[in-house]
This record gives structure tokens, sequence and C-alpha cells, in this order.
């Protein structure tokens, strides 16, 4: 069939938005963290087509086996989008670092980049990125306000213990970063401490001896509340964060709810999108 100029036209205006993130089994805490957050971008960017992908195949092995739901990886949402037409692609994770899942995710985008079947495709950024340098937004700052109107008001001998996930990338830094920017915003009663990696539970524990700190609130540093805050944080079995405290002496409390039922954490996913959208724009101004 010939291309008219209207087909044409149309086919340059189809713009896409990829929601990505790591993936859930729990299908509560998809709904309240993934899907609320998706659908608040959509609602924000009601021009674009906004689809999921999750980048854990084993989670999307486990949805499609148990509960009948198919959901793409990143690389099969982005080839769906070059099948249907679209032209420019805004990946927005839904990571908390520039880890291993979101260098996965950058080095499919380049992939795509370089067979250049998009006219654009763009990568936001996770939670914690920029730390206010050259003019650009404290985003580890911007996260703690954030987090900030889900937490308890601490009293004397209180404090809040966030759990991260960590791991051997050296993105993974980025939690014990959020400790120096915690302390240095006067949060000296919040804690952070990672699963598989640095900060450690144990330093954790050293430090809230050293404070006298007696009761406090542990909740999970992640999009989700899923299976590491179930098992790793709130399980029962002795080598769990809460099992660990409770030994250690302290009154351990559990906020059960992840970053992503948070609707100021949400609205830092949307600004990150609108940030890398703008980007693109400010590109196509210099081009011409």
């Amino acid at each position: 069939m010939e291309k008219t100029a209207s087909t044409v036209n149309c086919l340059a205006d189809k713009r896409a938005i990829l929601v990505v993130s790591f993936g859930t089994t729990y299908l509560d805490t998809l709904k309240m963290a993934i899907e609320s957050t998706e659908s608040k971008i959509r609602v924000t960017f009601p021009n674009y087509e906004v689809r999921r992908a999750f980048t854990s195949r084993i989670v999307i092995k486990k949805l499609a086996e148990r509960d009948g739901i198919l959901i793409d990886t990143e690389k099969q949402a982005l080839e769906r989008l070059q099948a249907e037409g679209y032209k420019e692609v805004f990946i927005q994770p839904l990571y908390v670092a520039a880890a291993e899942e979101y260098e996965k995710l950058r080095a499919v985008s380049v992939h795509f980049a370089h067979t250049k079947v998009f006219d654009k495709i763009t990568l936001g950024r996770p939670l914690l990125y920029y730390m206010g340098q050259k003019g650009n937004p404290d985003d580890y700052l911007i996260a703690i306000k954030a987090v900030e109107t889900q937490l308890p008001k601490l009293r004397d001998q209180e404090a809040i213990v966030l759990m991260g996930h960590g791991g051997v990338h050296p993105a993974n830094t980025a939690y014990a970063a959020l400790q120096i920017k915690l302390e240095e915003a006067g949060l000296n009663n919040i804690f952070v401490y990672t699963v598989e990696g640095f900060p450690a539970l144990d330093s954790v524990i050293e430090k809230l001896k050293s404070k006298k700190v007696k009761n406090l609130t542990l909740l999970p540093f992640m999009l989700v509340a899923g299976d590491h805050a179930t098992k790793d944080m709130a399980g029962d079995e002795e080598d769990s964060a809460k099992s660990q405290l409770l030994k250690a002496g302290f009154n351990v409390d559990i906020y059960f709810h992840g970053l992503g039922e948070n609707l100021a954490i949400q609205d830092i996913y949307v600004q990150h999108l609108k940030d890398a959208i703008d980007q693109l724009i400010v590109h196509k101004a210099k081009k011409h």
C-alpha cells in the first residue's frame, strides 16, 4: 500500500513509554507498587502508549506458569513496539540504583539505538543517580524527602532501618552514599543496610546499640515488598533482619510497603521520565 503524507505523519507521531522493573511474583505488591506507578505515568503522559516489561526471567516464567500472566522481557517489549511502528521510545526504569539490572537495560537500549529501528530511544535514570553536581538535581535528597512522608515520627531511643538490595556491582555504593546523605540531612536515627552487600546489618546493629536505641521500624527500601521483604527482612528464620534485631535486644515494628506504593516516590519516577523527554526535545532543537 502506498504511504500517504498523513500515514507517514501518523507513524512519526507514534511514541511509547516502556516502564521496566525487575518484577515480582507477589500479586498484591505488583498491583500496589508497579501497576500504580505505571498508572501515574499513563495519566501524566496521555499521548504516549505505556507498556510494561520485567527484566527477571525467573519472575516472568513463574507468573506465566502459576497465574497465566504474560509479561514481556525488555527485549521482547522493544521488539513489539518496533513491529507496531513506534518511532520514539522512552524507557523509564523503576530501579533504585544504576546497578546490574540497569546495566542490562542500558545494553539493550544501546543495541536498539545502534540498529536505528527507532528514530529515538532514550533511557531514563533510576531513583538514585545524580548528587547535585553540575546543575543536576540531588536525587538522594529528593528520595529522602519522599521517604520521609511515609516514616513515623521518631522519639528518643527510636530508629528507622531501611533494607536495600545491594550486590557486587560498583553502583551499589549508592546505599552507602544514601547513609551519608541521611546524616548530612540531620536524620541521624535512620540507617541503611543491604541484603547482598554494603552496608551490612551487623554494622547497623552496632550503631543502634551505640545510640542506645530500644524501638525501631524496619522497612524495605525497594520498589516492592516482595520476596526479600517477606523472607530476608520480616521472615521468622533466624537469619532474617527481624530475627537478628530481636535477638540483639530491640523491639521491632515492620512497615511492609514497597517504595512504589509511595506517591512521592512515584512522582520522582515521573520526573525522571520528564527529564529524559525534555533532553530529547533540547537535543532536537540543537540539531535544527
